[in-house]
């Protein structure tokens, strides 16, 4: 299995790092992206990445985007040059409306400055979007053009937004935890108007365990509770769903 969004650098994992990462590769987790939020962040991306062989991503979250540097490009090619290990997109980059934790004026601008990077850069992007929809779709469209690629991760958006990021953007909806809530049948439609050809399996850990684990800290090798309610989803098996998500996100990644 691919998990395409974790933050196995976060500091509730420095208890049992190690143990942890064990369990998942116990659960058939093979690649994990761990994820970036600002800059120093991203740098304990890099550094965690390197000693575990991990992957990770660089980015500034729009809850940060109030403390982002002036010349944000300038700074992301300084840190992927003294960088530890590549890294493999741009992100967590995005609007979040829903929080306001920076001006949503300068989340526009943070996010615009990222997605511009990663064009010049050929490196996919990381999105997060949360109650921006329309401001988001239309930096998308002035900014983000194939042969671009990217994630919009954390989907939990309707049928409507999930058709126009997939057909319009060509992005790819990362489904995790969410997807087994009771309350969330209209993520499920979502993802099966989609199909598995345009999804891929995440974690967001330490964030929205999925059930029967909710409510506790979420962990990669909890990626499997997802991928078998998406194989009941669609009534197939759960080495589908692994092969075929893991196989889009192979494909994002790739150099």
């Amino acid at each position: 299995m691919f998990d395409t969004h974790a933050h196995v650098h976060d500091a509730k994992f420095d208890v049992d790092r190690a143990a942890m990462l064990a369990r998942a590769q116990k659960a058939g987790v093979e690649r994990i992206v761990t994820v970036g939020c600002d800059l120093a962040d991203s740098r304990r991306a890099l550094e965690v990445a390197r000693e575990f062989g991990l992957q990770a991503s660089i980015g500034v979250h729009p809850h940060e985007a109030r403390d982002a540097p002036a010349d944000l490009a300038a700074v992301l090619e300084g840190l992927r040059a003294e960088a530890p290990v590549q890294p493999v997109a741009v992100g967590e980059t995005g609007l979040d409306y829903y929080y306001d934790h920076s001006p949503r004026d300068v989340q526009r601008a943070v996010m615009v400055a990222q997605v511009r990077y990663a064009r010049e850069r050929a490196l996919p992007l990381i999105f997060h979007q949360r109650d921006a929809y329309d401001d988001f779709a239309a930096i998308l469209r002035d900014e983000f053009g194939r042969p671009m690629r990217g994630i919009v991760h954390c989907f939990t958006g309707d049928e409507a937004q999930a058709r126009a990021f997939v057909d319009e953007f060509g992005l790819l909806l990362g489904i995790g935890g969410v997807l087994t809530f009771k309350n969330a049948q209209s993520l499920r439609d979502a993802v099966r108007a989609v199909g598995l050809d345009n999804i891929v399996l995440e974690t967001d850990s330490p964030y929205l365990a999925p059930e029967p684990y909710r409510g506790k800290r979420n962990e990669p090798a909890f990626i499997a509770a997802t991928a078998t309610r998406l194989a009941e989803l669609f009534q197939t098996g759960v080495a589908d769903i692994i092969a075929r998500t893991g196989a889009n996100a192979a494909a994002l990644f790739a150099p």
